[in-house]
């Protein structure tokens, strides 16, 4: 079944199947349903062909908040595009106000003060969609990935969706 928390699964069977406890067969599919957000690039974490990832976060009032490191989604051409967008939005100051975090959580998605000194900061302009497989106890995402540029929306209006 899906669960509208998480919205992680999906399980489908053919019908007139009956479930053999411990027995796996083709009959029964379980399909990954990731949830969707709205998220400003507010950063990005360089390599040698780029970036390795972008830092995403939504505002909470005038506040931006960090909430995921974005390493999945990219394609070399998309990847090249979406830095040639990146790079003219450099500045000095981190735009997240809950950042450094103090520690990185059990899935690793935390920003310590460590990390953040391998990070570029960016004017937060540019709005993306990203897909997740949920949120976390720490308001952080599990398992994100870049969708698309979303350049018909203000970046002010990516707030927190449940």
């Amino acid at each position: 079944m899906h669960d509208p928390l998480t919205c992680q699964n999906v399980e489908w069977c053919e019908l007139e199947v009956r479930h053999e406890a411990g027995k796996r067969s083709g009959a029964w599919i379980k399909f990954r349903v990731n949830c969707g957000q709205e998220l400003v690039i507010g950063g990005y974490v360089p390599s040698t062909h780029g970036f390795d990832s972008i830092i995403v976060g939504y505002y909470r009032g005038k506040d931006l908040i960090y909430v995921a490191r974005v390493r999945n989604g990219f394609v070399p051409a998309s990847g090249r595009h979406l830095f040639e967008n990146l790079r003219p939005l450099i500045i000095s100051e981190c735009p997240f106000i809950n950042l450094p975090e103090r520690h990185r959580s059990r899935w690793g998605e935390g920003l310590t003060a460590d990390d953040m000194k391998k990070c570029i900061w960016l004017q937060p302009e540019l709005v993306a969609q990203i897909d997740f497989l949920e949120w976390t106890e720490s308001d952080h995402l599990r398992h994100s990935k870049l969708v698309a540029l979303r350049d018909d929306k203000n970046p002010r209006d990516a707030v927190k969706e449940r």
